[in-house]
């Protein structure tokens, strides 16, 4: 190996374990260093390190020194992630229930290595799995890797669909049939994965679809309609509508709710949500589809959460309450 060669394998080697291995709480000293460098087969000294450091500096890589014991010793201190962001990284790998338990374990593995290997000991050794709800379609990845192409491509797609019998056996919809789709975006949405795609049969014009209940994922090679095109400029107003993933028909309704409600409305609707205070309660008009789970959400609160506007509506709330008692 030349020496300019064997200069720059020398330089990038130090660089990839100051980085990997070294923090402002963790400083490799120059003997180590050494050690290192040696064990990857490259023989230095401590005057070449110290150059070599000077080099990295140059180029814009912030090495700090400091002193252990005698001996001078460095470190890397920034970072493209501190721990408390791998740690928020890390927490929502767990609470997706998408991702299957052993696709966690390897995310989380890799999140916690960009850190380097101290903060990735810190943040393994403390991980609590808070989420029992995993999924076991080890095909999510695949999944997500096909459709995120069609949808970039604007591309139509295919798949079986299935639902889980009791003994977790896939039971596919339609006796197999498989579905041909125009994707629009993917959507993560109370712990799930959804592909949101253009059907103008549906409400909204718009079906979802779990990715974690999807098999045989294929890219077709047809194009997706104009108006499937023009639906993608719409999605953030429509999974601001959306309410839990659930279809029906979109409304714009009038709530009327008591004080201590102001933060759940603020957490199902988002803090842009204009609240107004009517008498002794409050007012938020919001979007939502109407279904079921709307209806069920809003008896959980004993009537501190009515439905103010449009009275037809509330009409449709009541006897669907009434239609429950009667059975």
């Amino acid at each position: 190996m030349s020496e300019p060669t064997h200069k720059k394998l020398r330089i990038v080697k130090l660089l990839e374990i100051l980085q990997q291995d070294s923090d402002s709480e963790n400083p490799i000293g120059t003997n180590t260093l050494c050690e290192k460098l040696s064990a990857a087969g490259i023989i230095t000294d401590r005057r070449t390190i110290a150059k070599d450091i000077s080099v990295l500096n140059e180029q814009g890589y912030e090495v700090m020194q400091t002193k252990i014991g005698r001996q001078n010793a460095y470190f890397i201190e920034d970072r493209s992630f501190s721990l408390p962001e791998l740690k928020i990284l890390i927490d929502a790998v767990q609470a997706a229930s998408f991702i299957t338990d052993k696709k966690s374990d390897e995310l989380i593995h890799k999140i916690a290595a960009l850190g380097g290997s101290h903060q990735a000991e810190v943040l393994t050794g403390n991980i609590v799995h808070f989420n029992t709800r995993k999924h076991t379609n080890e095909q999510i990845y695949y999944n997500v890797s096909v459709l995120e192409q069609a949808i970039r491509n604007k591309q139509k797609a295919s798949f079986q669909y299935f639902d889980l019998d009791e003994k977790l056996n896939k039971v596919f919809r339609k006796e197999g049939e498989v579905y041909e789709t125009e994707p629009i975006a993917l959507v993560f949405n109370n712990d799930n994965y959804y592909l949101m795609t253009y059907d103008a049969e549906a409400d909204s014009n718009v079906r979802n679809y779990r990715v974690d209940r999807m098999d045989t994922v294929e890219v077709l090679p047809g194009k997706i309609c104009k108006e499937a095109k023009a639906k993608i400029r719409t999605v953030s107003k429509y999974t601001e509508q959306v309410f839990r993933m659930y279809g029906g028909r979109t409304e714009k309704v009038t709530l009327l709710f008591d004080k201590k409600l102001i933060g759940t409305v603020y957490d199902k609707f988002g803090e842009k949500t204009k609240i107004k205070k009517k008498g002794d309660e409050y007012s938020a008009a919001v979007e939502v589809q109407i279904s079921p789970t709307f209806w069920s959400w809003l008896t959980t609160f004993k009537g501190n959460m009515k439905i103010a506007e449009p009275k037809e509506l509330d009409d449709e709330f009541q006897a669907w309450i009434a239609d429950i008692k009667n059975k």
